[in-house]
């Protein structure tokens, strides 16, 4: 079966895009996306999403990771989603969509940022001298210096599989603080890819959460990623407590093509 499909990227973290609304509900296996994903034998990408009907919605998100299952919530596959849903006429000032975490909101800006509402996070739990976060996916953040020489695939994956989380998987935040308090760089080591991606926004997200300048109130977080940048905008109610939490940044095409699955 002969399947047009498209490449969008968002701060560096690649996805491969399939529409699949007016009935034409497509089926991946386990291995299909897996070549699809693959950087030698595929197209290539860090995931694979299907834009599919649902009902109340302007669609569906089905989102899979690279090693072929399907994933949790992903933020920066989100954001491509909607510059992507845009491109084919799905135009609104306010989307509506579902994923696999919930109902989420965005908009695009008249610069072409996408914005992201996030779900409410209730809790960050202490791991240690650590911080574990769900944003959607589960996130672990630790707090480095020197975070550009950090080795993040080494650190990244002795935390993704040891003991305590090798089962379920967790992803990995290593997690610089800039001069400045609401600036950061992270970088992250993903679950389902099973090695650093160039950004993540559920990651970054998390990260941002965590690194909060103001105590309460409006909070507004700027993330350097090896991909990009992007920002985090929330409101902190109390411990651990935030709400109205947007995930702000770009997202391109990079190609289309036809493919054979």
């Amino acid at each position: 079966m002969r399947t047009e499909f498209f490449k969008y990227q968002g701060t560096g973290n690649d996805f491969v895009i399939i529409d699949s609304r007016n009935g034409h509900d497509l089926s991946l296996s386990i291995e299909q996306v897996k070549k699809l994903c693959d950087r030698k034998f595929g197209i290539g990408a860090d995931g694979l999403m299907l834009l599919s009907d649902k009902t109340g919605y302007d669609f569906e998100m089905i989102y899979y990771n690279s090693d072929g299952k399907e994933g949790s919530m992903c933020g920066n596959g989100g954001r491509c989603l909607i510059k992507f849903a845009e491109s084919i006429g799905i135009q609104k000032e306010l989307y509506k969509f579902i994923a696999i975490d919930g109902e989420h909101e965005a908009r695009i800006d008249a610069d072409g940022i996408v914005y992201l509402k996030m779900n409410d996070v209730d809790a960050i739990i202490n791991h240690h001298s650590d911080f574990m976060v769900d944003t959607g996916s589960p996130h672990y953040v630790k707090m480095v210096p020197h975070l550009e020489n950090y080795d993040v695939f080494k650190k990244g994956r002795e935390i993704r599989y040891s003991r305590e989380f090798e089962k379920e998987g967790i992803n990995v935040n290593f997690v610089e603080q800039l001069d400045e308090p609401d600036k950061i760089f992270v970088r992250t080591y993903e679950r389902g890819v099973e090695n650093e991606t160039l950004s993540c926004g559920t990651g970054v997200t998390a990260a941002a959460l965590v690194c909060y300048h103001n105590e309460n109130g409006f909070n507004e977080v700027e993330v350097k990623t090896l991909g990009g940048r992007l920002n985090v905008e929330f409101d902190r109610i109390d411990d651990g407590k935030f709400r109205n939490i947007w995930l702000c940044g770009p997202a391109e095409r990079v190609f289309n093509g036809i493919i054979e699955l």
